[in-house]
């Protein structure tokens, strides 16, 4: 199967196959249970419509967004669109690209509706058609974007390296990638990426872990950070009898656009945590093993202290040390061995 026979697959799956998210046969493409507590309020304020057809694996949304400019790849019917809408406030930017045309007409059709709904005097979100694989041919210009999100469709492309590598080239210097999808703990055998309902489940597509690392690496980004992980059940007998052999999760990862080393270097520097984001007075999480209190300093590791100084997070902490005392490696292995084995990237 080709490269354009697997996105007409995905493309009819998702236009023509499914309906609504109870059409599924697993729990790849919804794990609605994962929607943060501050979140949750503001699904009311969603279109019906949208939130019917929508078919995420996580909820790929961090905070601290006001006046940020957002890119959502694979904007389906623009729930996650439309839930940025409302962080990014008023003066934000979010920008959703599809290439799937039903879903992109629902998205469209309800775009003053939410402008409306949140009493802005226009729109803040734009819908195009496109390819993730070339955001150039849409218009997404280099160093443009605060932050690209994505819900469980990156395993859907044939060429993810392409995706990746785009992603990287229209975030800003510091910018920040915050996506969910599904990743395999091994590498998918060929006859069954192809196979149109595992592709469309989002099992099909999905990377090994290590060859997702190994890409990141590869272009110039290695030290991805767990966020939050789980289990995938594969609840449909007959999906189970052709990939059951392989075990799947919902991974949300977060990485910077930052020069980082490919190791956890100490050189002696602390965080110390403001509480200043709105949604988490009392602790932040950067990642499944760095836990912020509020006003207790923490020891981090090089990568950890640059992405928090030079990314969108720098207001909310206070950082002291710098490089030049280097006391060799820094032991923050994560507690999540599942899918973060040794290998020589960070140990973040």
């Amino acid at each position: 199967m080709t490269d354009t026979s697997i996105s007409d697959s995905v493309q009819n799956y998702y236009g023509q196959v499914l309906k609504s998210s109870q059409d599924l046969k697993t729990s790849a493409c919804c794990t609605l249970d994962s929607i943060p507590q501050h979140l949750r309020p503001l699904l009311s304020d969603l279109h019906p419509e949208v939130v019917e057809r929508y078919y995420g694996c996580g909820t790929p949304l961090p905070p601290a967004l006001d006046g940020a400019t957002v890119l959502d790849l694979g904007c389906g019917t623009g729930r996650d669109c439309y839930l940025l809408s409302r962080l990014v406030g008023e003066s934000g930017r979010v920008i959703g690209i599809d290439m799937t045309t039903e879903q992109l007409a629902i998205a469209k059709e309800h775009c003053d509706w939410h402008a409306q709904r949140y009493g802005y005097a226009s729109s803040n979100v734009e819908f195009k058609q496109g390819y993730m694989e070339d955001l150039a041919t849409a218009g997404i210009a280099d160093n443009s974007i605060d932050l690209v999100v994505s819900n469980c469709v990156i395993n859907l492309s044939p060429d993810k390296k392409q995706v990746l590598a785009e992603i990287l080239r229209v975030l800003k210097p510091g910018g920040e990638i915050y996506f969910s999808d599904v990743y395999a703990d091994r590498r998918i055998p060929q006859a069954l990426k192809i196979e149109p309902v595992l592709l469309g489940e989002c099992l099909g597509g999905a990377l090994y872990w290590e060859d997702f690392r190994r890409i990141m690496q590869e272009l110039g980004c290695p030290d991805v950070r767990v966020v939050k992980e789980s289990l995938i059940a594969l609840e449909d007998p007959e999906v189970d009898a052709k990939i059951g052999m392989v075990n799947f999760r919902s991974v949300t990862i977060r990485a910077f656009k930052i020069s980082l080393e490919d190791r956890c270097e100490d050189f002696g520097q602390l965080a110390i945590y403001k509480g200043t984001i709105t949604e988490y007075p009392h602790a932040f999480d950067l990642d499944d093993h760095h836990h912020f209190e509020t006003g207790k300093p923490l020891r981090v590791c090089g990568n950890t202290f640059e992405m928090l100084t030079l990314g969108r997070y720098a207001m909310h902490f206070e950082l002291i040390g710098n490089k030049s005392q280097h006391f060799g490696l820094f032991n923050c292995a994560p507690p999540n061995t599942s899918i973060s084995l040794e290998s020589e990237a960070a140990c973040c």
